[in-house]
């Protein structure tokens, strides 16, 4: 069992450091589906491994010790109290972290929500009348765009294409929930947070790979993305999957070299690494239920 809840913890390490090779080598569609599936099994994967050290306290409890004894059962891999305690901790800390995201979640929903309200049910292009160029999809049934007239008046009408193009390809592919699921996976296991960095950035990159296909033209994507992010130099939308971001000099320079291929076998690869965890965690899982057995029956 020692071996099985602590090798997770070394496993998140390795998936944090793989992440941004895989985002930068594979096909960002594929790279984003991947590593967010990958963060949610490891994320799931140690915050139950918190959960078996912590309830392996029970093991050195008298009526286990006494009923093992009886049957003359070795007690194998006890976990040290110490341990288990600092595993009780963490996983309150753990539960913590999710309930804020989680509510850090609805309330950014909301936001958007009162964005469209009053907006009629076929409207999918909302244009705020604002000083600040911001642009960003609003998920949702149906999911909406909002572009601010600052934003409009910058582009070109071929930039505008590529930049509706893109905030499309947010809506259409459920960019939202993945960057969702990852940032809660981030809010179980910290360790996971250069992964949802790298999700973060692989959707803009796979909406960006979406815009250029819809336009038929990457110079004038790169273009547009160059020229959306000078004009937003100043400002600082709040909204995860606005138009603009940090990286945008690397998605520019992405957009001037062909496609990533997909290199499906880097990326099953990178779906083993997440699964491993949770095989991991259920096979000590098995090892408790037999260590308690003697109680439990």
């Amino acid at each position: 069992m020692r071996f099985d809840v602590y090798t997770p913890l070394l496993l998140s390490l390795l998936l944090s450091v793989v992440a941004p090779v895989i985002g930068g080598r594979v096909a960002p569609a594929l790279a984003a589906r991947v590593l967010t599936s990958a963060a949610v099994l490891t994320a799931a994967a140690t915050t139950w491994t918190l959960v078996l050290l912590a309830a392996a306290l029970l093991g050195d409890a008298p009526p286990v010790v006494r009923e093992a004894r009886e049957d003359g059962r070795r007690l194998v891999d006890p976990v040290p109290e110490v341990i288990g305690v600092a595993a009780g901790v963490a996983l309150a800390v753990v539960v913590w972290r999710v309930h804020r995201a989680v509510r850090a979640e609805r309330s950014t929903r909301r936001a958007l929500r009162r964005l469209c309200a009053g907006q009629p049910a076929d409207t999918e292009l909302i244009v705020a009348a604002s000083d600040v160029p911001q642009a960003f999809a609003i998920p949702g049934r149906p999911g909406r765009i909002l572009v601010t007239s600052a934003m409009l008046g910058a582009l070109a009408p071929d930039e505008r294409r590529v930049l509706l193009a893109h905030e499309r390809a947010h809506l259409a592919h459920r960019h939202g929930p993945l960057v969702t699921a990852a940032t809660l996976a981030q809010a179980a296991n910290p360790l996971l947070a250069p992964v949802r960095s790298a999700v973060v950035f692989l959707v803009e990159r796979w909406a960006d790979e979406q815009a250029a296909t819809a336009v038929g033209d990457r110079r004038t994507t790169a273009r547009a993305l160059a020229r959306a992010a000078l004009t937003a130099g100043r400002a600082r939308p709040a909204c995860t999957l606005h138009f603009t971001d940090r990286a945008v000099t690397r998605r520019i320079a992405a957009l001037q070299t062909s496609p990533p291929p997909h290199l499906w076998p880097a990326a099953l690869a990178v779906l083993a690494l997440g699964a491993l965890p949770a095989l991991l965690a259920a096979d000590a899982t098995g090892d408790l239920l037999g260590l308690l057995s003697g109680v439990l029956n």
